[in-house]
């Protein structure tokens, strides 16, 4: 269901303490932005009505939280249920921000210096209509690699789906783009471990009787342990070997032929 626009969204984030509203201008001062600067640094890519993220943070005033998500019309949800959670447990709201950002491009919004300590991504659009939309999945490893540059060496990424198809080909994307995945389930409600947080998709998908799908994947160091090749350069180098290839032919043909 497409969400309706909500024309009253941008007025209402920019009167949030707590809403980025220049987020190119903060790569590499993340950390100063929070009233305890010195705490772990923590994502949520593509936080959407913010029903995670305002558990999340509102529980553990211990870390600092950035939610991100690409339009207006869902961070407005987000920010009164972030209000709401903190209103709740009688804290200020001074460990969570979120802004508007497309995560495809947020390489430099987030830099090597920002040192992330943990990403979360819930839920996220599975792109499976067709081979050449799974580009944007954000567990692609373009994606993937781009979190590399700040998220640290042993950092974990906790990723959560509803999707098979999504979470098959995740658990091919994670190794190749240099993450050990030291745990998954293909049923996060058989045994729910502690930490999980069931967010409003994951309610509605297990009353569909779909299970939940999850892994928590490490980040290891070293640019070698990345072993993804762009299908495009796959396909350029297979190119390649078959115009040598057939150059080496055509020159040993004609040396018999001399």
């Amino acid at each position: 269901m497409r969400m309706r626009f909500k024309p009253y969204a941008h007025d209402e984030l920019m009167a949030a303490d707590f809403h980025v509203h220049e987020p190119l201008i903060w790569g590499g001062k993340w950390h100063s932005q929070y009233a305890r600067p010195e705490q772990p640094f923590v994502l949520e890519l593509g936080c959407g009505k913010g029903g995670f993220i305002s558990q999340l943070a509102s529980a553990h005033p211990e870390n600092n939280y950035l939610g991100i998500d690409i339009t207006d019309k869902v961070l407005i949800l987000a920010k009164r249920k972030i209000e709401a959670a903190y209103a709740e447990a009688g804290r200020p709201i001074d460990n969570v921000k979120i802004m508007s950002t497309d995560i495809e491009r947020i390489k430099g919004v987030i830099t090597p210096e920002d040192t992330v300590s943990r990403i979360y991504i819930n839920f996220c659009n599975p792109w499976s209509k067709n081979a050449s939309s799974n580009k944007h999945r954000l567990t692609y490893p373009r994606q993937l690699i781009q979190y590399r540059d700040f998220l640290k060496d042993g950092g974990e990424i906790y990723f959560k789906t509803d999707d098979d198809d999504l979470f098959r080909d995740s658990l091919e994307y994670f190794p190749a783009s240099g993450y050990d995945i030291e745990w998954m389930t293909y049923d996060l409600h058989e045994n729910e471990p502690e930490w999980n947080i069931r967010t409003e998709h994951e309610g509605m998908f297990t009353e569909m009787g779909i299970k939940i799908k999850a892994l928590i994947a490490r980040k290891l160091p070293g640019d070698e342990s990345v072993t993804w090749i762009e299908p495009k350069v796959l396909k350029r180098m297979a190119r390649e070997a078959a115009e040598a290839e057939a150059a080496a032919k055509a020159a040993q043909e004609g040396e018999s032929n001399v």
